[in-house]
């Protein structure tokens, strides 16, 4: 339903969308969810794999469900959504960017965050070897690491005192605004990276750059 409505605000003001349901875990559904967007708009040449979980578990904690939850939407995802898009790029013999969304914590650990630093690390090294595959089709493949932007998988904490501490202690003292990865990812969309691919870009305020 959101999706219906985003779309229909997309075409409200003059552009063209189509929403279209796919679990991108089930092979089945995302060759549906491709034709459906191809049907619509041709074959498309962007794509970008947002499709993501958190389900923060203390390491001896961590059951095969959570661990399949987090690694099916975050990394299974990422690989079936990208195979298709790339196939149906080779096969139309057409150029085309594939940006897969990881994380700062694809670059270093926290406390019960196994499952999902493990997925966006994963997300980073499939990658580069994408990237190193499909350069010569003309497909680049590119990685954008965010660091910390409240959203609705982590305002709760965000809204804490222990979020707020986690806050006062980052470079910047404050979150990233969703403004702030616009450009980076438009970036990586558009022919301004037209000789970069297999790059992971961290988006974080130097949250990473620092020791401690």
């Amino acid at each position: 339903q959101r999706i219906g409505a985003f779309a229909a605000q997309i075409k409200a003001g003059g552009g063209s969308a189509v929403a279209v349901t796919m679990d991108v875990t089930d092979p089945g559904s995302v060759a549906a969810g491709f034709e459906a967007a191809t049907e619509a708009f041709g074959t498309p040449d962007i794509i970008v794999n947002n499709a993501g979980v958190a389900n923060p578990v203390g390491f001896l904690d961590l059951t095969e469900q959570d661990w399949d939850l987090v690694m099916g939407a975050n990394f299974k995802g990422v690989r079936l959504v990208g195979r298709e898009a790339a196939s149906r790029l080779v096969a139309a013999k057409q150029p085309g960017s594939i940006v897969n969304i990881g994380s700062i914590l694809a670059h270093g650990g926290q406390p019960q965050q196994a499952a999902y630093a493990a997925s966006k690390a994963a997300v980073v090294q499939l990658t580069k070897v994408m990237a190193l595959e499909l350069f010569r089709h003309d497909i680049r493949v590119n990685a954008l690491c965010p660091g910390y932007f409240r959203t609705e998988m982590n305002e709760e904490f965000f809204g804490s005192e222990a979020g707020k501490a986690y806050i006062a202690r980052t470079p910047g003292h404050r979150l990233g605004e969703l403004s702030e990865l616009t450009l980076p990812l438009l970036m990586f969309a558009s022919s301004a990276s037209g000789f970069t691919t297999g790059a992971s870009l961290m988006v974080d305020g130097g949250h990473t750059a620092r020791l401690v």
